[in-house]
Order: C-alpha cells, then sequence, then structure tokens
C-alpha cells in the first residue's frame, strides 16, 4: 500500500525532526537497518548445515563416529553463521550529523595510549554532556 504524497511529506518532516534532534541516534538506527542478516550469508550457511548434515547421514550408514561428529561440527557452525548478523562497526557520527571517517589502527592505538583509562572516561563523559546541553 502506498503514501499518499501528504504521508510522504509528513513522514520526511519528522525524519529531518529527528536527524535535526538527535542525529547520532538516527544514524544508529539507520546503520542497524541495513545490516540485516545479508542473502550471501544465509545461503553459505544453510548450504554448510546441509553439507554437515549429509554428513552425519553418511557417517550413520557407515559407522564412523568421527566423521558423525564432525558433520554435527560443521551443521551447527553453518547454522549459526547463518542466524548471526555480520559485526560491521558504525561510523561516527557528527554533532551535525554527518558520518567522520574513523581513526585507522595505528593512530587508533596511539590516541588509546593518551592519558590513563579513567581520564579517558572522564573526557567521554565530559564530551557527553557538553553535547546534551
Amino acid at each position: 500500500m502506498a503514501l499518499s504524497e501528504h504521508e510522504e511529506a509528513l513522514l520526511q518532516q519528522m525524519e529531518e525532526a529527528l536527524y535535526a534532534e538527535d542525529p547520532r541516534f538516527a544514524s544508529r538506527i539507520e546503520k542497524t537497518k541495513s545490516r540485516g542478516l545479508g542473502r550471501g550469508r544465509l545461503v553459505a550457511g544453510v548450504v554448510a548445515a546441509v553439507v554437515g548434515l549429509a554428513l552425519v547421514v553418511f557417517s550413520a550408514m557407515s559407522s564412523s563416529i568421527w566423521l558423525g561428529a564432525v558433520g554435527f561440527a560443521i551443521m551447527v557452525a553453518g547454522i549459526v553463521y547463518a542466524i548471526t548478523p555480520s559485526k560491521t562497526k558504525l561510523a561516527a557520527v557528527a554533532s551535525d550529523g554527518t558520518t567522520k571517517p574513523r581513526a585507522g589502527g595505528k593512530a587508533k592505538a596511539a590516541s588509546a595510549k593518551q592519558g590513563t583509562f579513567m581520564e579517558r572516561l572522564e573526557e567521554r563523559w565530559e564530551k557527553r554532556r557538553r553535547d546534551q546541553w
């Protein structure tokens, strides 16, 4: 069922208001929606599960216990792989709602070593308080 022009305009206004009010939250919601399971991941997991099941059946016919254990492990791993979402990191969001590029590995490691753990926590806390007001 398609939306009317008035409903589309109203939805667009609500989306813009959400981005203006809390750009970080809106960006996270958008990233979460696009991160779904993914067809490739689902297909690969199902194929692995079917191969594992075939190994279990073959091992039952040939009385090979170790092959059945391997097949069962492959089957479980395939199912777990198919149902878990991919772990993609969310991009950092600037105060205006645009995404900021993430720091590279060496730059990230260097910035993590600056200050103690408690100092970094306090800095993050103060930054959140400033952004909130």
